[in-house]
């Protein structure tokens, strides 16, 4: 049974049993405790933590999912992988623990000729948490199964949390058992003898602290009973296609297959080696298929975040490929067979394969060279190391090639071995724990937000959803709900005190997808609010932040507010968010559909537009997208925005933005000019084009791999940007007393003219400085029979003093031996520069030892070959007694 039909056959199930088909989130969702959806109940938590009202009662989803702890485990065994699908049903205070049970008993008990997985009974045993008898009872009930087939199991096996204050409960897994081969009976930690491949929580507990998996408090029922479920489908899918693991499927294995072709490996072909090939085929296999599907959600390589992790994936694909032998570019080859497995069920994989190619490929190429550029630094401290004796790289070294420069450490202990040298792995695994612990610190700092959402959702369910009206109106009367400072209820505000309004009806604008939230005014009976910022820390309450300007405000109060957003304000925002849709539009248009917003921000003059590209554009092309934004503007299309759920909006051709997490049920369209821009968008915008003024594109840059940025200016301000450029020309045809068409023109010639004016004075410069070079070649001090040139140069630097010591070295008498050190000291800096002569070094002086025996005294170090070294240090006051210390080190070796 192929997976397309495993992941049909689950959903059709749970349609015919009441249960809502929902589509796969985004991989990426608007939660601060994620990265990644990890999970298939991710994108329904809002509905578990009570923030939202469910649209239905029962729902099914085959959910993307990404998980990332353990990306040094993938391939090493066949339980961790990166991307997985997770298939689930779902009950909002519906049924409960004994409809759970047989709904997923039917699932996988029925034959596959009646629409079931085909297990056999025999070979299952759910399991269930110690103590529950409930669901034991109900598992002999519905199963049939004797007590000894139901495993009872601790809380670390069989409970589930959020691991944050709110809902959690026992589970029971359904584990089948894949034989004696792969462990001894009864030993049920023995994953691969007994597999779980499926997951029922009863999420019936309200946690009021979660210290860890097996340490919580539980403070009571919860008013509704939930259910939610989890079966993997790549574990569905090796065990009803009958190979060893999820790497071996019908979705993975082809690209081993290929990878096979390409590097003349066997896959399983026994042995350590075998096994070390193994790995690398499976990791291989995952992270190209993992970092497909995390680009084709809009994620692009960086060094942070979401980026680093796509990063790590993409790299690690493409070091595993160079370790098996293939060093030619390796995602061209490896990722469209990927592509067309997944495609089956994601057609956006095929739709958009221009953009994630690209991205992919980009990748891979600039990693290539991070190689090339790796393998030079790793071959100077591998130099550095053999010279100073040692045989050991220094852990230190080997992470700053890991943290810095990308390289990977596999690789750096695979050239330390091939030059002879081990590396210090417990330093490198220190290093790398403490990095570790700094994300982990930072993601603990982060975690728990929802808990501090408590007193906002207290308001909520007390008061219901703010009524909200920033589309209709900029002024209310408005009835205050509650007033909180510092995150806690409060009961007053002084004269400049900051603290936090809930109103039961608002004309502002909350801060949401880019655009900055609307700026005003509040009054009350005997002062006023200056509104600083509006958020929607639950979905359905809108909060303002408010600092008092005039009186002092007091909780309690029943008389109405009046409520009221700069007009001014509004007018800029919505001008810069009608205009971040029209520069979107543009450069799709100039650029191809491919160029996807892949973030924005706008307030009011100003927007900045993020998108996918791997490239620079041409000035050419900036010009375009300006031009054509500006004819836009100047066609006065019409701006106009309606409702429909989001099937319908993508079938009318709306674009949604990656990382933006939309309603399930209904979604707002903003098109302008119709066809020509239709986007998902809940901000605020003008009602025609023209309204916008102009647009003044002002900037465009990388920010980061395959992502660059736009940014202009719009409205009053955009003029205000050509008005102060108009005045910059002014200024400057003033002063070089030329027409404004002339001006570049005339700059040019300024500029050549002074280029060859320096180029004149560093030639003079260094004829002067040569010109002592005689001088000092004929005063060098015979020291035993060798003639040394000892010297110290004020104001100049490392190129400088080279030149001058390999001149000096050049005038030295023929045919007797010769040493030459030139020190230079230019801001509080030197440079040091030793030369020897071929009878010199017959003496056994070299230019290398020379330069060591500088550092000392100038605080540096340095080195080189026997005939040319040179370094550096920072302590100026030891130059004298490094040059003596240079004269007394040449007698010494002479004699």
């Amino acid at each position: 049974m192929d997976t397309a039909e495993i992941r049909r056959r689950f959903v059709a199930h749970f349609e015919r049993a009441g249960h809502t088909p929902v589509p796969s989130a985004s991989l990426l969702l608007d939660d601060p405790n994620l990265l990644f959806v990890n999970a298939g109940m991710v994108p329904f938590k809002p509905y578990f933590l009570g923030q939202e009202t469910p649209p239905y009662d029962r729902a099914t989803s085959v959910q993307k999912c990404v998980r990332t702890p353990d990306i040094e485990d993938v391939g090493k065994t066949t339980r961790h992988g990166t991307f997985f699908e997770m298939c689930g049903n779902f009950s909002f205070g519906d049924y409960f623990k004994e409809r759970a049970i047989e709904l997923a008993w039917e699932l996988i008990t029925a034959s596959q000729s009646d629409g079931g997985f085909g297990f056999a009974e025999s070979a299952l045993y759910p399991s269930v948490l110690d103590g529950d008898d409930e669901a034991v009872a109900l598992w002999k009930k519905v199963t049939g199964l004797p007590d000894e087939r139901i495993v009872r199991l601790g809380p670390k096996e069989n409970y589930w949390s959020m691991g944050v204050p709110g809902p959690g409960g026992p589970c029971s897994e359904i584990l089948i058992d894949r034989g004696p081969a792969y462990g001894p009976d009864g030993d049920f930690s023995a994953e691969d003898r007994y597999l779980e491949f499926w997951n029922l929580v009863f999420m019936q507990d309200e946690l009021s602290a979660v210290r860890s998996k097996e340490d919580f408090d539980i403070a009571g029922s919860l008013p509704r009973k939930n259910i939610d479920t989890g079966m993997g489908l790549e574990r569905v899918a090796f065990m009803t296609q009958g190979v060893e693991n999820m790497y071996e499927i019908d979705v993975m294995f082809p690209v081993i297959e290929r990878a096979m072709e390409l590097t003349g490996k066997t896959y399983g072909a026994g042995g350590a080696q075998g096994h070390e090939d193994d790995v690398r085929l499976r990791v291989v296999a995952d992270h190209v298929r993992s970092s497909m599907m995390l680009i084709g959600d809009g994620v692009t390589p960086g060094n942070e975040a979401r980026g680093y992790v796509l990063r790590r994936l993409l790299r690690r694909a493409v070091r595993s490929m160079r370790l098996l032998g293939y060093e030619d570019p390796a995602l061209p080859e490896l990722m469209p067979i990927s592509r067309d497995k997944m495609a089956e069920t994601y057609t956006d994989l095929v739709t958009d394969w221009e953009r994630i190619s690209r991205v992919a490929y980009a990748e891979e190429e600039t990693f290539r060279k991070t190689l090339q550029a790796g393998t030079s630094i790793f071959d100077l401290a591998a130099t550095g190391v053999k010279q100073s004796g040692g045989t050991q790289l220094d852990g230190a070294q080997a992470f700053a090639l890991h943290d810095t420069y990308g390289f990977p450490i596999d690789l750096t202990l695979e050239m330390a071995s091939e030059a002879g040298l081990s590396v210090d792995e417990a330093g490198f695994r220190g290093l790398m724990a403490e990095q570790r612990e700094r994300a982990k610190a930072d993601a603990r700092s982060k975690k728990g937000q929802h808990a501090d959402t408590g007193v906002y959702r207290a308001i909520l369910d007390e008061h219901g959803p703010t009524e909200w009206l920033a589309y209709e109106t900029l002024d209310t009367e408005s009835r205050p709900l509650a007033l909180l400072s510092g995150g806690a209820p409060a009961t007053f505000l002084g004269h400049g005190d900051i603290g936090e309004v809930v109103l039961d009806r608002t004309p502002f604008y909350a801060e949401s997808g880019g655009q900055v939230a609307d700026a005003g005014i509040i009054e009350f009976d005997g002062g006023r609010l200056e509104v600083l910022d509006v958020q929607r820390p639950v979905r359905g309450l809108v909060v303002h932040q408010v600092r008092v300007v005039d009186g002092e405000y007091a909780a309690g109060s029943t008389a109405q507010l009046h409520a009221q957003v700069d007009p001014e304000w509004r007018t800029g925002a919505r001008q810069a968010h009608s205009g971040t849709h029209v520069v979107h539009a543009a450069l799709r248009q100039v650029l191809g559909p491919s160029a996807l917003q892949s973030g924005s921000y706008n307030r009011p003059g100003y927007l900045r537009l993020d998108f996918g590209w791997t490239t620079g554009l041409q000035p050419e092309q900036v010009r375009e997208i300006e031009e054509v934004s500006n004819r836009a503007l100047r066609a006065d299309l019409p701006v106009g925005w309606q409702y429909m759920t989001l099937p319908e909006a993508k079938e009318w051709g709306a674009v949604a933005l990656f990382g933006e997490t939309y309603d399930a049920t209904q979604v707002r369209v903003v098109e302008i000019g119709g066809p020509w821009s239709r986007e998902l968008c809940g901000g605020t915008h003008v009602e025609h084009s023209s309204q916008i003024g102009t647009i003044v594109v002002t900037g465009e840059a990388s920010v980061g791999s395959g992502n660059r940025r736009i940014e202009a200016f719009t409205g009053v301000e955009g003029f205000a940007y050509l008005a102060r450029e108009r005045d910059v020309v002014g200024q400057l045809t003033g002063l070089l007393k030329t027409q404004p068409d002339d001006l570049v023109g005339r700059v040019s010639d300024l500029v050549e003219r002074l280029r060859t004016a320096e180029k004149e004075i560093e030639r003079a410069r260094v004829q002067q400085l040569l010109a002592g070079g005689a001088e000092l070649a004929a005063g060098a001090q015979d020291v035993n029979g060798v003639s040394v040139v000892a010297h110290r140069v004020d104001g100049a630097g490392g190129g400088d003093v080279r030149t001058l010591a390999l001149d000096v070295r050049s005038r030295l008498p023929q045919g007797r031996p010769g040493v030459v050190v030139v020190v230079g000291v230019q801001d509080g800096k030197v440079a040091v520069v030793a030369a020897t002569t071929d009878q010199a070094r017959e003496r056994g002086l070299s230019a290398n030892d020379l330069v060591r025996t500088v550092g000392p005294f100038v605080g540096g170090r340095g080195g080189g070959k026997d005939d040319v070294a040179q370094g550096g240090g920072t302590d100026t006051t030891g130059v004298d007694d490094a040059l003596a210390a240079v004269v007394a080190a040449v007698a010494a070796a002479a004699v």
